[in-house]
């Protein structure tokens, strides 16, 4: 299920993220390494800055000081550019963003053309293969406000695959889902981490941490410990 190139580790050092017009920093020298293929937890109350960690991992926020590696590619604070990362780390967002006017093939197929350069039959051959290997194949001509919160989950998690990252990351995957939706997610996670993939999850749901992370990780008002 995989594109070519999965399991980069992640390494942060004295990574620090302060909101505009904030007193105190959202992330204060937040340092960790995720190993190829581990899936990472990180918990924590609302507003500790799990999200904005995700955010800066996936080179949409600027930090102030710091570093992100991933595999070989790596962003300096002030020094290189976090659109690095972009496209490199894949993000699943809390609210899914897919586009509810496209259908699934082409919620997949846009970001590769678009952003890689990927010919059409090339994404579209890509896409199919993903949606299959996650249970969608029937569903490719379907829009996401016709679908399942886990539907949209799971389309969500093969667009981010679409974009072949070296990681993937996840905002709290199971927040919008039924209880009974919650065993697909551990499913797909459990799939992607046998392909490979590093992955880190953002959750507050402590079953979820328990069925499926190698390591967990706490933030706690910026500041992060095991």
């Amino acid at each position: 299920m995989m594109p070519a190139g999965t399991g980069a580790g992640i390494r942060v050092a004295g990574l620090t993220h302060r909101h505009r017009g904030a007193t105190h920093p959202t992330l204060h020298e937040v340092s960790f390494a995720v190993p190829a293929g581990v899936i990472a937890a990180v918990v924590g109350e609302s507003g500790s800055g799990k999200t904005t960690l995700l955010r800066c991992l996936a080179g949409l926020d600027r930090f102030e000081h710091g570093s992100i590696t991933v595999g070989d590619r790596s962003v300096h604070a002030g020094r290189t550019s976090r659109a690095d990362l972009r496209g490199h780390v894949g993000l699943v967002f809390q609210s899914f963003e897919l586009f509810p006017h496209l259908s699934v093939l082409e919620n997949c197929v846009l970001a590769p053309m678009k952003v890689r350069g990927v010919a059409r039959h090339e994404a579209e051959t890509a896409a199919r293969a993903l949606l299959g290997q996650l249970g969608l194949g029937d569903k490719i001509h379907a829009f996401p406000p016709r679908l399942s919160g886990g539907q949209c989950q799971r389309v969500a998690i093969a667009r981010a695959l679409a974009m072949a990252p070296a990681c993937l990351l996840y905002d709290e995957p199971t927040s919008a889902l039924d209880p009974g939706r919650k065993d697909e997610v551990v499913a797909v996670l459990g799939e992607v981490r046998a392909a490979g993939m590093t992955q880190i999850v953002v959750t507050h749901d402590a079953a979820l941490v328990e069925a499926v992370a190698d390591v967990v990780f706490r933030l706690d008002a910026g500041l992060l410990t095991r």
